[in-house]
């Protein structure tokens, strides 16, 4: 038995092409991911069902699913690197490859010691991004491992911070054609670099590498997908309405849902593309739509 997120339990059959779960179904690491790049800073433990990643003056690291995805709930913990990481940037997000790439992000911009961490999220669509939004965390995700999550289906993505949602992006294809992903399969992908131009502060704090290695911990990886094999989306194009993840419940927020995204945007967002009149001095078209 899988429990969606937003509540709904489905039967599910064990490591079918719509269920991947880390620790259960995966015998280990390289069953399932690849090191993209610089694999001596990939550290998998798949006793603890963990991989750490490293950054240093020289490098950082990625690390990848093997297979991609098109549509699914995905959803990681993570503990961010203690203490100071000013220049530094941890990411957990979807891609697609080519020029003209979907992708959908989670990056946590590193900080100087004692202030807060800043959660990025952006989402391309046939190439084209710049959608982000930026919010201080609730809590210190350094301190213990917390629950990130993004549910993709047809209508609807929802970031969600220990089953909270944070931001949703409508589907309005028919309204502006080439604004959501709904073709491109993605791979799940989990890196640390160095952003010293612009992750702190605009570039104020570059990476104080007298404090390398930075460090990142993840674990307990849940991807509960459609899985594309041989490059054929139709399995994840047809008769997918039966999938938990394209539910009614998770296509729009409840009165509940919508009051805790109401919350987090009032209290904890620093920057919304939306409201930013120096980039858009006519807000995008898909901003009304996303908006509560």
């Amino acid at each position: 038995m899988a429990m969606g997120l937003f509540g709904s339990p489905r039967l599910f059959l064990a490591c079918s092409i719509a269920v991947l779960l880390f620790g259960s179904c995966l015998a280990a690491f390289n069953d399932e991911f690849t090191k993209v790049w610089t694999p001596e800073h990939v550290v998998p433990d798949d006793a603890s069902n963990g991989v750490k990643l490293m950054l240093t003056e020289v490098a950082g690291a990625q690390f990848a699913t093997i297979n991609s995805y098109l549509y699914g709930s995905f959803s990681i913990k993570l503990k961010l690197i203690a203490g100071e990481s000013a220049g530094t940037v941890c990411s957990f997000y979807l891609t697609s490859y080519g020029a003209n790439h979907d992708e959908i992000d989670f990056e946590f911009l590193g900080n100087e010691t004692g202030q807060p961490y800043v959660l990025h999220t952006n989402v391309f669509a046939n190439g084209v991004g710049s959608r982000e939004q930026r919010i201080f965390l609730w809590f210190d995700p350094t301190a213990d491992f917390h629950t990130y999550s993004v549910v993709w289906n047809h209508k609807q993505i929802t970031w969600l911070v220990d089953d909270t949602p944070i931001r949703i992006y409508k589907n309005i294809e028919s309204v502006l054609p080439n604004s959501y992903p709904t073709k491109q399969p993605q791979v799940v992908a989990m890196s640390i670099f160095d952003a010293s131009t612009w992750a702190t502060r605009g570039g104020a704090v570059p990476a104080k590498w007298e404090h390398a290695p930075f460090e990142v911990n993840y674990r307990d990886f849940s991807f509960q997908a459609c899985k594309v094999l041989n490059n054929d989306v139709n399995s994840c194009t047809r008769n997918y309405e039966g999938n938990w993840w394209e539910s009614a419940e998770n296509q729009s927020l409840n009165p509940t849902r919508a009051s805790q995204l109401k919350n987090v945007h009032q209290n904890y967002m620093v920057y919304d593309y939306c409201t930013d009149r120096t980039r858009y001095p006519t807000a995008p078209v898909e901003c009304s739509y996303n908006s509560l």
